[in-house]
C-alpha cells in the first residue's frame, strides 16, 4: 500500500488495471484449453459476439459523452460523425473484421495443440511483428538493439518450448503446429492493429467503438460460415456447458481488453506493453494448478529471457 500510495495518481491508476489486465489477459489460454470439447468455430465465434455485447454499452456511453461535452461547449463541436465513419472506412472495416475472425479461429485452434504455457509465450513474438510492421507499413525505424534482442527473444521461446534440446527432429508434431499456429495469430493480430491505427490516427474511431466492430464483424462471420460449413445442430448454441464456457471466455476477453485500453489511457504504451509481458507466468501458473501443464526450470528461464528482451526493445524504440 505505501508503494501505490508514493506514486503519481495517473501512474497508481495505470498499475492497477494493468496487474487486473495480467490476470485477465494470462488466463484466457486457460479457457481455451479448460473446453477442448468445444468446436473451435463455434467457440470463436460466441467469444466475439459476446464481447461485442459488453463494448456495445460502453461504446454508446462513450457517445453519449460526447454528444453531452458538445452540447454544453459548442467550441468543442468537430465535423465528426459515427456513421459517417463507418460508411468512409467500410472496406477497410470489413477487411479487419475478416482478419481478427480468423484470428479469433486460431487463437483456440493453436492454444489446444501448443498448450498454454507454450501458447501464451508465443504470443510474446508481438513485439517483433510490431517492429516488423511498424518499419515496412508506417515506415517506422529499427535499431540494432532491437533486431538483437528480437533474436534472443526467440532464443528464450525456442529454449522453452524444445526444453532446452533445440531438436525437433524428435518434437511432437502437434505442439509444433500449435506454436506455428499460435505465431500466425500473433502476426495477424498486429497487422490488424497496425491498419487499424490509420483509423485512431484520423481520429475516425475510438478504440472502445473499434472493439465494438470488429468482434461485432468477427462474430457475424464466424457465425454465418459455421452454420454454412458446419452440420446445423442448433443444441449446440443452447448447450449449458457450451453457454457456461461462451460467458466466461467473451467476458474475461472483453474485461482484460477494456484493462488494456484503461492502462493505455494512464501510461505510455510502452509501459503499459511493459506491464503486460509477465502474462506467460501468470498462465503457467494457471495452467500447472488447473491443467496439469508443467512448468519446467526450461519454460522459466525461457519466459525471463522473453520478458527481459520485450522490456529492452521497447525501452530502446522511446529514445
Amino acid at each position: 500500500m505505501f508503494f501505490l500510495d508514493i506514486l503519481s495518481n495517473d501512474l497508481r491508476k495505470g498499475l492497477i488495471f494493468g496487474v487486473f489486465g495480467i490476470i485477465l489477459i494470462g488466463f484466457q489460454p486457460i479457457i481455451a484449453n479448460s473446453a477442448k470439447s468445444i468446436d473451435s468455430h463455434l467457440f470463436a465465434s460466441m467469444t466475439c459476439l459476446i464481447e461485442a455485447a459488453w463494448f456495445l454499452p460502453l461504446m454508446l456511453l462513450e457517445l453519449r459523452m460526447k454528444k453531452r461535452k458538445e452540447s454544453v461547449n459548442p467550441d468543442l463541436q468537430m465535423n465528426y460523425s459515427f456513421f459517417n465513419s463507418l460508411k468512409k472506412n467500410f472496406w477497410l472495416l470489413i477487411f479487419i473484421g475478416i482478419i481478427f475472425s480468423v484470428n479469433q479461429l486460431l487463437f483456440f485452434t493453436g492454444y489446444k495443440l501448443a498448450g498454454a504455457i507454450n501458447g501464451s509465450l508465443t504470443q510474446k513474438t508481438s513485439v517483433f511483428f510490431g517492429l516488423l510492421f511498424g518499419f515496412f507499413l508506417l515506415k517506422e525505424k529499427i535499431s540494432k538493439i532491437q533486431i538483437a534482442f528480437s533474436f534472443l527473444l526467440f532464443f528464450g521461446l525456442l529454449l522453452a518450448i524444445t526444453q532446452g534440446s533445440f531438436n525437433f527432429l524428435n518434437f511432437d508434431i502437434n505442439i509444433l503446429i500449435g506454436v506455428l499456429i499460435v505465431l500466425l495469430i500473433t502476426a495477424l493480430w498486429m497487422f490488424g492493429h497496425t491498419i487499424t491505427k490509420s483509423l485512431f490516427n484520423r481520429n475516425d474511431l475510438t478504440p472502445t467503438q473499434m472493439v465494438f466492430i470488429r468482434n461485432m464483424l468477427s462474430g457475424v462471420i464466424l457465425i454465418i460460415t459455421f452454420l454454412i460449413f458446419s452440420p446445423v445442430d442448433l443444441s449446440a448454441f443452447f448447450n449449458p456447458y457450451n453457454q457456461f464456457f461462451f460467458i466466461v471466455m467473451g467476458t474475461v476477453y472483453g474485461l482484460g481488453l477494456y484493462c488494456w485500453y484503461k492502462t493505455l489511457s494512464y501510461l505510455d504504451v510502452s509501459n503499459a506493453t511493459i506491464i503486460l509481458s509477465p502474462t506467460p507466468i501468470v498462465t503457467a501458473i494457471f495452467a500447472t494448478l488447473l491443467l496439469g501443464e508443467l512448468f519446467t526450470l526450461f519454460h522459466l528461464i525461457g519466459s525471463a529471457i522473453v520478458i527481459f528482451s520485450i522490456i529492452i526493445i521497447i525501452k530502446k524504440k522511446i529514445k
